[in-house]
């Protein structure tokens, strides 16, 4: 089977590499076909978009030639990564563990083409292996001294309030033996992962050197980040994930088509199968007519249709076209499918318990009003609707009810053009 000889020089156009161990071997190494692997630890039951990097990335490899494996760490994920982490995660039940494990495996499928890929658990190994074994085999290959010297672990020492378990210091040394178990049984010679694991990449090398005398190579993809300084993947909110269940396809798809300008090339050379030439003309026009947001539309139809397939984007277009109408008559046109993702979280939604409740108490409620004398002013001014009709000058004792409830369950509020609340009726 033939490889892309191109593939680092796309990935460095692209962005992709932070740093790479022993970089003109590794582009030998790779002019033939190879295994490769990145890992993921089960600490939620969904990966977010900051994963989604190294998940592309791994089928980037795929699609130049070469395995890949992705690893989920059913037992790493016990104890918890101090990369660069402030303080000691809270550890989790082993149920909790097992589930999340699962539903990271199923999850990471989709990415990548599995007639070329393996999904392992290292609690497959690593569960296999008594105390003394692993103190032998494994711990002495590691200096203390050096082990301390990381940059992940010194940042945690340097920090007295919290300092770091034994418990977390060891993580380094399961995430080694990963690599040299995968080198072993898959002859997995290069791993990929985040620019915080550098160091418990570096560790797997050694430890594959020491134990197989053998030399595997080591990537790091760069940290992403805003031109603004913001937060990536982060939204007022919260984390957006990429299970629907989390976060709906719809609030997905807004928050690619809220990319700032200045990231626009950035983010659709890291998060889509774009030719980087195609690209880099793509944002050209993008910047000569902003306005239009044809770059901010791609990138948003690109990555939903990645993660939530073609349905996902025609979903997602049908119901920003909708709720960013200035139709009266919008919120009719939705479907009961559509007010549910809205409920998820494309609008601030309150759940009602009672039958109904006065407009002046749910303006109040919904934080539309500070209090009802304000209520009362909107209310007289006009400026009040609900599902798009307006409440008539001094009707304060309308009541929001299930029997003019959209589809029995929701009614949507607004005050003027900008302020939208949904408030519904659990199903």
């Amino acid at each position: 089977m033939t490889v892309d000889k191109n593939l680092l020089d796309d990935l460095q156009k692209r962005g992709l590499i932070n740093q790479t161990t022993s970089p003109d071997e590794l582009a030998e190494h790779l002019s033939s076909v190879r295994t490769l692997y990145d890992g993921f630890d089960p600490t939620a039951d969904s990966l977010h978009i900051g994963s989604l990097v190294q998940l592309l990335t791994l089928r980037r490899f795929q699609l130049a030639g070469h395995k890949v494996i992705a690893l989920v760490g059913g037992a790493t994920g016990f104890i918890g990564d101090p990369s660069f982490k402030a303080q000691e995660r809270k550890l989790n039940s082993a149920d909790i563990v097992e589930d999340w494990t699962e539903k990271l495996r199923t999850q990471v499928s989709r990415f990548i083409d599995m007639d070329n890929a393996e999904v392992v658990n290292n609690m497959d190994w690593i569960s296999k292996i008594d105390v003394i074994t692993f103190l032998r085999d494994v711990g002495k290959h590691f200096s203390v001294n050096a082990m301390m010297n990381k940059e992940a672990v010194k940042s945690r020492l340097e920090r007295e309030e919290t300092g770091i378990s034994y418990t977390e210091f060891s993580y380094a040394l399961l995430q080694a033996l990963d690599y040299a178990e995968l080198y072993k049984t898959h002859n997995c010679t290069i791993q990929v992962g985040g620019s915080d694991q550098w160091g418990n990449i570096t560790a797997g090398i050694d430890l594959t050197r020491r134990v197989h005398n053998q030399q595997v190579f080591g990537i790091t993809l760069p940290l992403v980040t805003k031109a603004d300084g913001t937060k990536f993947g982060k939204t007022e909110t919260g984390t957006i994930w990429l299970d629907s269940k989390k976060t709906s396809v719809y609030t997905f798809y807004q928050f690619w088509l809220n990319t700032i300008d200045a990231d626009v090339e950035k983010f659709l050379k890291i998060f889509t199968f774009l030719p980087v030439e195609e690209i880099e003309e793509i944002a050209k026009a993008h910047m000569q007519a902003p306005e239009k947001r044809v770059g901010q539309k791609l990138l948003a139809q690109e990555v939903t249709r990645l993660v939530h397939g073609d349905e996902g984007v025609k979903h997602a277009e049908h119901l920003t076209a909708v709720v960013f109408s200035s139709d009266d008559d919008k919120w009719q046109k939705l479907s009961e499918h559509d007010l549910e993702q809205l409920q998820q979280d494309g609008l601030p939604a309150t759940e009602l318990t009672e039958p109904e409740m006065p407009i002046l108490t749910a303006l109040s409620t919904a934080g539309l009003a500070t209090s009802n004398r304000q209520a009362r002013e909107f209310i007289d001014a006009g400026a009040v609707k609900i599902n798009g009709r307006s409440v008539p000058a001094k009707e304060y004792n309308l009541p929001l009810d299930n029997d003019n409830a959209l589809f029995g369950r929701f009614t949507v509020l607004q005050v003027g053009k900008k302020k939208t609340h949904l408030m519904y009726w659990a199903a």
